[in-house]
């Protein structure tokens, strides 16, 4: 569990990459630049861990590439104390972003293998999210809503409704829409039935897995 001068000089180095890509949100910044993403990594990958790219990280799924992370991360508009729901906990690093940014993190993991490692893993980093829970990211939270933003870290094939639901008003939801290729899609809660959709941009995810137990 090293973290050396040489690991927060390639960190600055993959801030000013996203800066450079449009980021602007110091906070999300801030955070790439603190949290060692190279301890998030299988061992094969840590010579790679500040290129702005998504590694496999075990259970056919990755650890997302930076400038996604922050992208989502900034979209959220994030203020300390706010509630959030992460629906795919992965490996942990998104997860490590917004307890950076002050969040009241709850996540959710359908692969147990994951789940198990990342919730021992995250303590050890001083990462305590509010829950971290095994299970079916496209029911959501409900004992737990509503929420001032949520993120779906996956590939969703369409908008889960209890996702929106468990929004609070003025509360955003951020959620890659699609099957192959995704549409980044954030959704504004105005009023009780009402909600403002904004598209922006494509990206690529692994598949948001139901329940199969």
């Amino acid at each position: 569990m090293k973290d050396t001068f040489r690991h927060h000089g390639l960190r600055q180095q993959l801030v000013n990459v996203l800066k450079n890509k449009g980021i602007t949100h110091t906070g999300v910044l801030a955070a790439v630049g603190k949290i060692p993403r190279h301890l998030f990594m299988d061992s094969g990958f840590l010579n790679h861990a500040y290129q702005d790219k998504a590694f496999p990280i075990g259970a056919d799924q990755t650890i997302s590439q930076p400038y996604t992370v922050a992208f989502q991360s900034e979209l959220m508009q994030i203020k300390p104390g706010h509630k959030v729901l992460e629906i795919g906990t992965g490996s942990g690093y998104q997860t490590a972003v917004l307890c950076e940014l002050g969040a009241k993190v709850y996540s959710i993991e359908r692969q147990n293998e994951l789940f198990k490692k990342t919730s021992k893993f995250l303590p050890k980093l001083g990462y305590r999210p509010k829950k971290l829970i095994f299970g079916d990211g496209y029911i959501g939270l409900k004992a737990e809503a509503p929420f001032d933003s949520i993120i779906v870290t996956a590939g969703a094939p369409f908008v889960p409704r209890p996702l929106l639901s468990q929004l609070k008003i003025g509360g955003r939801l951020v959620i890659p829409v699609g099957d192959d290729v995704q549409i980044m899609t954030l959704f504004v809660r105005k009023g009780p039935k009402e909600f403002e959709k904004e598209e922006l941009g494509e990206f690529r995810f692994v598949p948001l897995l139901e329940d199969k137990n």
